[in-house]
């Protein structure tokens, strides 16, 4: 079955926009988070994609009573992603609410660590991001501050290989500017990893996004800056999940 799932980003507890991950850009959209995720629950919304910029920067997760409030006060199911890098910082987040942690930077610098996760916890729990610019195909990590020499194909096939089955997958060129998502990058990583459960995220401008990625046979498509600028209403939304 096909999920949106709306994403929330958080700097120093509040909920922001950036644009092509660039923190120069950042708006503030509103000082409460908990609010914003029980509106989306109120449409029949099922998960939440949360996003701890503050922990993407500084490597370790810093909005944990983001996640505890959001969790303990609606049923959405939390995916957590942040600066998550140690056994430590995945059972906290575990602790605090979560029901899924997806992890970057730290699957980058260290892939067996990652690979370690993905066997202790479970496949079902530990997702993976990885995030790149198409003009060459590298991870961006820390936030997108960091280039690596990662190509992202052998990136995902290192832990495909490993058990992985949740790919979360950026064109971080596409992010927060409604351009579209980038089509033939998903295609191609369904090509190569038909097995995976692959979500979207960046780029999406409208409800006819949803229905092509849906109809491309992705697993998902986490959605931002399009609902938080009124293209994507909570009608459409709501709409959409009930004829999905």
């Amino acid at each position: 079955m096909f999920e949106i799932i709306p994403s929330i980003w958080l700097i120093n507890g509040k909920c922001v926009r950036l644009k092509r991950g660039d923190f120069a850009t950042e708006e503030v959209i509103s000082s409460n988070p908990l609010e914003i995720a029980q509106t989306f629950e109120g449409i029949g919304i099922k998960r939440l994609h949360l996003v701890d910029l503050d922990g993407a920067r500084r490597g370790e997760p810093k909005n944990y009573h983001i996640l505890e409030a959001i969790s303990g006060y609606t049923d959405l199911k939390v995916d957590f992603t942040g600066g998550v890098s140690t056994d430590g910082d995945v059972i906290k987040c575990f602790e605090f609410g979560a029901k899924t942690v997806t992890i970057a930077s730290a699957a980058a610098n260290y892939p067996e660590r990652f690979a370690q996760f993905i066997l202790s916890y479970g496949r079902e729990k530990i997702n993976l991001a990885a995030d790149t610019n198409p003009s060459d195909h590298k991870i961006k990590i820390r936030g997108w501050l960091k280039k690596t020499e990662i190509d992202l194909f052998d990136h995902i096939e290192f832990f495909y290989e490993r058990g992985l089955k949740y790919l979360k997958c950026s064109d971080v060129t596409r992010d927060g500017v409604m351009e579209g998502p980038n089509f033939a990058l998903y295609q191609e990583v369904r090509d190569r990893f038909p097995s995976i459960s692959l979500a979207a995220s960046g780029g999406v401008r409208g409800i006819d996004d949803f229905k092509r990625l849906r109809d491309m046979g992705l697993h998902a498509a986490v959605f931002g800056r399009a609902y938080y600028e009124g293209k994507i209403s909570l009608h459409d939304l709501e709409k959409f999940i009930n004829n999905a």
